[in-house]
């Protein structure tokens, strides 16, 4: 007869229960969904005068404002994982039931419920402390502001056809906003516009990619009221306007004084270039045969694209620190 293997002892057990605990509340926190939070650092990349002071001496204001910058970022990125962790929490009960959201870890019990929930409270307070402490009251508000918005765009305003991704782009303005007030860089009024036109035509995007899978309604409820005609429209629509305001912003006298230049209207090619490519890409008319999860995965893999956006960087950096105006 064989014995029955020992059992691990005290210890281990405990210490194996400490590591699923860990493991997770990182998969709750969802990082890989952070990188949206990035758009906290566009005040930071766009101020010309930072690169300047490094070159002419002061690199301390170069490394003030881009800790504060990631300092900032790291704030959106805390309050992202609590927005995750609430959602998990709220919806645990239906998780439970679910091929695939029962394996998210309170679903599934690897993290409990009741320490789930002073977990999300600590990932609040922090944020909030770390923003009026190291930062500033009004960075602080603008990032309460986003945290509430993302509990009412969970909990009740994404079932809204076409408000879902107003409020979506909205996110994205303010990450910018307080991107600015965190560095104290002042953020133009066509950077915002073009933000939320940019963020509301890949939302548009991606729920015109979401449309074309089985059982689209039952993946996300405001699908029901969306048709392909009025995605089309709307995505036509900012597509266009996208690409009308980044020209404008780049034939405005503030920004040609501001960089010292004349020629920045010749990067806009390449925004109506990337922007006819996600059209496509969206529409189904290119592409590698298989959809992908979602339109951004596609864009981020279809190499003209890709070729298409390092190319605008290299060129936007070539005429604001080399060409002057005549």
């Amino acid at each position: 007869m064989t014995s029955a293997p020992e059992s691990p002892p005290p210890s281990q057990r405990a210490k194996a229960k400490r590591s699923s605990l860990i493991k997770g509340l990182v998969k709750t926190v969802r990082p890989h969904q952070w990188v949206k939070n990035v758009f906290v650092l566009a005040p930071m990349f766009f101020h010309k005068d930072l690169v300047s002071a490094a070159v002419n001496g002061d690199p301390s204001l170069n490394l003030r404002v881009t800790g504060k910058a990631f300092l900032g970022t790291i704030v959106f990125c805390l309050l992202a994982g609590a927005v995750y962790t609430i959602n998990d929490l709220v919806d645990v009960e239906a998780d439970r039931v679910h091929p695939v959201k029962r394996n998210r870890p309170i679903a599934a019990g690897a993290v409990p419920e009741k320490f789930a929930w002073p977990f999300t409270l600590g990932l609040v307070a922090v944020a909030l402390s770390v923003a009026v402490l190291k930062l500033n009251w009004m960075f602080a508000f603008v990032a309460a502001l986003y945290f509430f918005e993302n509990i009412a765009y969970s909990f009740k305003l994404k079932k809204v056809a076409f408000l879902d991704v107003g409020l979506i782009a909205f996110g994205f303005v303010l990450r910018v906003y307080a991107g600015g007030l965190a560095t104290d860089t002042k953020v133009s009024g066509y950077m915002l516009a073009c933000t939320a036109l940019l963020a509301l035509f890949l939302g548009f995007g991606k729920r015109r990619h979401e449309l074309e899978g089985e059982h689209a309604g039952k993946q996300r409820a405001a699908l029901e009221a969306y048709s392909k005609s009025s995605l089309t429209a709307a995505l036509g629509m900012t597509g266009v306007a996208t690409a009308v305001t980044y020209l404008a912003y780049t034939l405005d006298s503030a920004t040609q004084a501001f960089f010292q230049t004349n020629y920045l209207w010749l990067t806009a090619p390449f925004v109506v270039f990337g922007i006819y490519r996600f059209l496509l890409l969206v529409s189904g008319r290119i592409g590698r045969g298989k959809k992908s999860e979602s339109p951004t995965q596609e864009m981020l893999s279809d190499v003209p694209f890709v070729l298409n956006l390092v190319a605008w960087a290299v060129v936007v950096v070539a005429i604001v620190y080399r060409l002057r105006p005549g």
